[in-house]
């Protein structure tokens, strides 16, 4: 089962994943929350709180990347567990993915709260 919860600041979404994406209808899920998010800039999808991917997970997000690339909006994967991780790198080249470093994430969430603010 998959908990998804979005968090928005400014042209920043912050896709939000809790347990295991392994079955269709939780792959579905994850597509069309972020599909939902298509006016933001960037759009992260944290799985650290992600414990297991399986093929329909994988190819979704391979989906999602290159919907977020004709749509000109920046995905990135945030803080995947190292078994995630892994299910990546065997099944994709993990380069295919951004994959944000904490320190970028700080200045991701810095520089949209700042845009935030001023539009404020």
């Amino acid at each position: 089962m998959l908990a998804l919860g979005t968090e928005r600041i400014g042209d920043l979404a912050v896709v939000e994943c809790k347990g295991r994406i392994v079955r269709s209808e939780d792959a579905f899920r994850l597509r069309d929350t972020v599909m939902s998010l298509g006016d933001s800039r960037i759009i992260v999808l944290d799985l650290s709180d992600v414990s297991a991917i399986e093929g329909g997970g994988l190819g979704m997000l391979q989906f999602l990347h290159r919907w977020a690339y004709d749509h000109e909006i920046q995905l990135k994967l945030f803080s995947p567990a190292r078994s995630v991780q892994e299910r990546l790198q065997r099944a994709t080249s993990v380069a295919e993915f951004d994959i944000a470093t904490l320190h970028e994430m700080m200045g991701i969430l810095a520089n949209a709260d700042s845009h935030f603010a001023l539009a404020a």
